[in-house]
């Protein structure tokens, strides 16, 4: 492949030795080259747009800005961009939240070099890259209930442990209303308790702790 058609590559991580770990992997192919590193989601933001990369990869959580946030962003302002999350996270929230944002492509931090690289001509090339793992699991989120606003903030709040009077002091309503919601809470994430919904919130990538 000539240096006009080489892909450029654009990784966003706020960990430098991942960063310097992927670059490593990336250039060590003739067909690609590493043209930019981002440590957060606004810094991914003045990146594509100073360097115009062929293929993004972004993290979704980072300071300042995370991934997510970039990536609705950049998608909005070049219509052409090519990303890819890649991520330690699996949760079905997680992949649902990425894809939807308007990225092509999810690869795991753990996926093999050749995986990694597979992915990047994939998505270079105008196709989606999901392994069946994550494919499954997105498929099983979009099978699951949405989740009000003010259900997923009384999950949060829950997550942290609050009962539900200081739930209701948190957000202003009544406690009788934030047992509506939790009864709501319950139902939809198939689970009959709140230490069992937190465990569920968690796996699925909808809290963390």
């Amino acid at each position: 492949m000539s240096q006009a058609t080489t892909i450029r590559v654009l990784i966003v991580d706020d960990h430098a030795i991942v960063r310097k770990g992927l670059a490593t992997i990336i250039n060590r192919d003739p067909e690609m080259t590493v043209i930019a590193q981002a440590e957060d989601g606004q810094q991914a933001i003045d990146r594509f747009r100073d360097y115009q990369p062929d293929v993004t990869l972004m993290d979704l959580s980072m300071p300042q800005m995370g991934g997510v946030e970039a990536i609705t962003a950049i998608c909005a302002a070049f219509k052409q961009a090519r990303i890819a999350v890649l991520t330690t996270y699996d949760g079905d929230e997680d992949i649902y939240r990425g894809l939807q944002a308007g990225a092509q492509g999810y690869l795991l931090k753990d996926a093999k070099p050749n995986e990694l690289l597979n992915a990047i001509r994939t998505i270079h090339s105008g196709q989606k890259y999901v392994p069946p793992a994550v494919g499954a699991k997105l498929l099983q989120r979009m099978s699951h209930p949405e989740l009000s606003e003010r259900e997923l903030a009384v999950l949060h709040l829950m997550a942290q442990g609050m009962s539900n009077a200081n739930i209701a002091i948190a957000l202003t309503i009544g406690e009788s209303t934030v047992k509506s919601h939790i009864n709501r809470l319950l139902s939809k994430l198939g689970v009959s308790d709140r230490t069992q919904a937190v465990i569920v919130a968690v796996k699925r990538g909808l809290v963390s702790l």
